[in-house]
C-alpha cells in the first residue's frame, strides 16, 4: 500500500480519516496541529501515544525538504536553494530580502511543461507536479535556515503553479492558516504564464493574491516564438480572461516582462502593449533577461531599459523595473538545478 501525504490533509480531512481508522477527532487535531508546527517525524509528536504514531508511520508519510546546494549572494543577502525530495527529485527557491521583509519564491512543480524559450526550468520538461506540503516545506526550511519570518510568498519558481491547480489552490489554505504560518492571502503572488483555463478557475476563488501574467511580448507572432503557451491561448484570449478576473476580484494585475536585447525592446513594442492592455488596470515589471546557455538572448541594456519603461508610463501605463537580485549565484529558475545536475551533482554532497 503507498503511504498517504498527510501533511497536505485538511483538518476536516484528517479528522475523517482518524474516525475510519477508529480513533477521536480530537486526536486529530492534535496532529494537525503538529504537522503545521514544522513537525518532520511522528516521533516528535510527544502528546500522541507510541502505538498511535506507528499506526500514523504506517499509514502515512510527512514529506520533507532536504537542502542539498545553498548559495548566497556577496551582493544583496539573496539565498537560493536547491533541495532534494524525499523521492530523489529536485527543486530550487529563492530567499530574497527586501526593507519590508523576506519574500521566499518558490516551486510548484519538479519541472516545467511550458517550454518558454528564456527560462531553464522547463528544458527537459514536466517530472511530477509538487505536493501542498512540499510547496509549505520550502517556504518553512528557508525560514528555519536563516531564523527568521516570511513575510511575502511569490509562486514564480519552477513550474507552472495554474498546470497544478489542485495542491495549489491547497497549499494556499494552508499557508494562510493561522495554526500554522498564517501568511496573509495580500501576501501572496502567483504568476502564470497565461493559462486562460487556470485564470478563470482561480478568479471563482476570489482571493485577494496578487494575479501576475508572464506577459513578455505584446504581438502574437513573437509570443509564440518565445512562450509555446501563446499557441494554445493567443494575446486576446489572455488579455480577456484578465478583464474578466478583474471583474470579478477587483483586483490590480502585475503584467511581467523580460526584457531581451532586440527582440521585444523597441518603441512597436512598448506602443502595441500600451495598446492591448488599455483599460486595464495593472502594473508593468521589467525584467532584464536572465542569459540562459541554451539560447542567445541578451538582456537589454540599461538606456535601452530605462527608455521603454519610460515610453510605457508616458502612454499610461504604471511601470517600474525590478530590482536584480541573487545575479552571482544563478538565482533565476531552474538555473542552479540544471546546472548541478549537468555536472553529476552527488546527492549527498551536502552544503556549498
Amino acid at each position: 500500500m503507498d503511504k498517504k501525504d498527510i501533511r497536505s490533509l485538511s483538518l476536516l480531512e484528517l479528522e475523517s480519516d482518524f474516525e475510519a481508522l477508529g480513533e477521536k477527532k480530537f486526536r486529530a487535531k492534535q496532529v494537525y496541529k503538529w504537522l503545521r508546527g514544522s513537525a518532520e517525524s511522528f516521533e516528535e509528536m510527544s502528546d500522541i501515544s507510541k502505538a498511535l504514531r506507528e499506526k500514523l508511520s504506517e499509514i502515512y508519510f510527512i514529506p520533507t525538504v532536504k537542502i542539498i546546494k545553498r548559495l548566497e549572494s556577496r551582493l544583496d543577502e539573496t539565498v537560493k536553494y536547491l533541495y532534494e525530495l524525499h523521492d530523489g527529485e529536485r527543486i530550487e527557491s529563492v530567499l530574497m530580502k527586501y526593507n519590508h521583509g523576506y519574500t521566499v519564491c518558490i516551486s510548484t512543480q519538479v519541472g516545467c511543461r511550458m517550454g518558454c524559450s528564456f527560462c531553464a526550468s522547463g528544458l527537459e520538461g514536466l517530472f511530477r507536479n509538487l505536493y501542498p506540503s512540499e510547496m509549505l516545506a520550502q517556504v518553512e526550511m528557508a525560514a528555519k535556515d536563516n531564523v527568521i519570518r516570511v513575510s511575502n510568498i511569490v509562486l514564480m519558481g519552477m513550474g507552472e503553479p495554474l498546470d497544478n491547480f489542485d495542491n495549489v489552490k491547497k497549499f494556499l489554505e494552508m499557508v494562510s492558516d493561522p495554526i500554522g504560518l498564517g501568511i496573509g492571502y495580500r501576501h501572496i503572488s502567483l504568476s502564470t504564464s497565461g493559462v486562460v483555463t487556470g485564470i478563470y478557475e482561480l478568479a471563482k476563488l476570489n482571493l485577494p493574491i496578487t494575479l501576475s501574467i508572464s506577459l513578455h511580448a505584446p504581438f502574437d507572432e513573437l509570443r509564440s516564438e518565445m512562450m509555446k503557451v501563446n499557441r494554445r491561448w493567443n494575446i486576446e484570449e489572455l488579455i480577456k480572461a484578465c478583464r474578466d478576473y478583474q471583474k470579478i476580484t477587483g483586483r490590480r494585475i502585475s503584467f511581467e516582462y523580460a526584457m531581451i536585447k532586440g527582440k521585444n525592446d523597441t518603441e512597436a513594442c512598448a506602443v502595441r502593449l500600451a495598446q492591448i492592455l488599455k483599460g486595464v488596470m495593472c502594473h508593468i515589471n521589467l525584467i532584464p533577461v536572465n542569459p540562459v546557455k541554451e539560447n542567445d538572448y541578451e538582456k537589454s541594456d540599461r538606456n535601452a531599459l530605462m527608455k521603454f519603461a519610460k515610453r510605457l508610463n508616458e502612454l499610461g501605463l504604471n511601470t517600474t523595473v525590478r530590482r536584480t537580485l541573487g545575479g552571482d549565484i544563478d538565482a533565476s529558475c531552474g538555473q542552479l538545478r540544471r546546472k548541478f545536475e549537468s555536472e553529476g551533482g552527488d546527492k549527498n554532497e551536502g552544503l556549498q
